[in-house]
């Protein structure tokens, strides 16, 4: 049920740990990345190891740089005692090729995630997809991010020195024993639908890290890695920031505001300017629970000055669907969750797509909990909440893979499927379902296939 009494343990904090950027190892025009998916012990605390999975490390595992129109084969060797599967969530890939349920990694087994990337520029992400077994597997540090570069992005005169001005944040929020020895997930039957919420927040495996920022704009990559939390983000002072991109892409232009709310899944790049405040010190909080992710100390002088722009890039216009669905999440009982009032089941299909297709989909959460929504294998557009364009956000209008849908809300979006590069037969097909990942490992997850 969580820790109520963490005990002692003096976290490590220090400086903010920047996980590896890997940029493939090029074999006859294939960019490979080698993984291990292991066993870990991981210093989350002064003096105390914690066990942990991890890839190739010992919490979370590192950045993967992928380029527009590159092949690539992320090859996953499994090192624990247990099968997992790795999803590359925001990929737009083959069915077979999505790390789901369908594609398990047996213990002592490699499994190649091998395509063309093909799509804009946006920060992704890698993490377990496994039946029943996704939300422990990640609670235990099985994930990683995903970089999509592409020439648009490069053009742009934004941050993009990783590490120094181009900072990847994976936020995540954990229980621990009294002993600090093991992460504790032993969720209640009301923590699985209310969210099983840590005590401890953690930001790229380090709590309250410091961060050292030139005196400049500074690009932080926002990953709400949790399992069940909705993060509420701002800086202690009350700093503006701009939002250049949400899941799949960059938004048209930057959107200036002072808090971003992420869902499970969901992701951000913010720019601040910290230009002028040399020698200030500040703190990336999260307001719904009053915790500290990050704190940021402006010391350091610039050494490449970038200038936002104000246009980023041109997005589609919202395609205009010619068939609509709709999904209805619910419970059949105690921890037992639902679309259309059926639990997931990986025999059946739900939805049948093609190449090609525009779909306005529904999506009602008459329930008194949150839930949010992701779908593989392509993006979509919000186009409307509770019945009104207007309460679709600025920031939600870009090309999007996870929304969030809190309490008793109904949103539409216009799913829009890739003309070529998807497909997905009944065999390896893409899954829908909400990305609070203990009612997705309890049933809010269905199927569909492209032909």
């Amino acid at each position: 049920m969580g820790n109520d009494n963490p005990g002692n343990g003096t976290p490590v904090g220090g400086t903010l740990p920047i996980p590896e950027l890997l940029e493939g190892k090029d074999v006859n025009g294939v960019l490979h990345y080698d993984l291990d998916i292991v066993n870990a012990q991981h210093s989350f605390f002064e003096g105390i190891q914690t066990a942990t999975y991890a890839i190739s490390g010992t919490y979370l595992g590192p950045t993967l740089l992928l380029k527009n129109g590159m092949d690539v084969s992320i090859n996953y060797t499994n090192k624990l005692d247990v099968e997992t599967t790795m999803h590359g969530h925001g990929m737009h890939v083959p069915g077979k090729m999505d790390g789901t349920a369908h594609q398990p990694i047996a213990v002592g087994a490699r499994w190649s995630a091998s395509y063309r990337v093909q799509q804009n520029a946006c920060t992704n992400w890698y993490h377990p997809h496994y039946l029943h077994k996704t939300a422990p597997h990640v609670y235990q540090g099985l994930a990683g991010m995903i970089i999509i570069e592409d020439s648009e992005s490069q053009a742009l005169d934004i941050p993009k020195r990783y590490g120094i001005d181009d900072i990847p944040l994976v936020l995540q929020d954990r229980f621990f024993s009294a002993d600090k020895t093991q992460l504790d997930y032993s969720p209640s039957n009301m923590q699985l639908s209310n969210g099983y919420i840590g005590d401890t927040f953690i930001t790229n495996g380090a709590i309250e890290p410091t961060f050292d920022a030139e005196a400049k704009e500074i690009r932080f990559r926002l990953l709400n890695g949790s399992n069940s939390t909705v993060y509420e983000l701002g800086f202690s002072n009350g700093k503006n920031f701009r939002q250049i991109a949400s899941d799949n892409a960059f938004l048209e232009k930057p959107v200036n505001m002072n808090r971003i709310i992420l869902s499970p899944g969901e992701r951000a790049e913010i720019v601040v300017d910290f230009t002028d405040d040399t020698g200030a010190s500040l703190r990336l909080e999260e307001y719904r629970y009053s915790k500290t992710f990050l704190k940021i100390n402006i010391n350091k002088n610039a050494t490449a000055v970038t200038s936002l722009p104000a246009q980023l890039t041109t997005l589609d216009p919202v395609a205009t669907p010619t068939n609509s669905r709709q999904f209805r999440l619910g419970m059949a009982g105690m921890g037992v969750f639902t679309i259309n009032d059926k639990t997931m089941d990986m025999n059946r299909i739900d939805a049948a797509l093609s190449q090609g297709d525009v779909e306005e989909w529904e999506v009602i959460n008459d329930m008194g909990v949150d839930h949010n929504f992701h779908i593989h294998g392509t993006h979509f557009r919000v186009v409307s909440r509770n019945g009104s364009t207007a309460q679709v956000l600025e920031n939600e209008k870009g090309y999007k893979d996870v929304v969030y849908l809190p309490a008793n809300e109904t949103l539409k979006f216009i799913v829009e499927i890739p003309a070529d590069g998807v497909t997905a037969d009944s065999n390896n097909p893409y899954m829908f379902h909400c990305h609070f990942l203990e009612h997705e490992d309890n049933g809010m997850m269905g199927q569909f296939t492209v032909s």
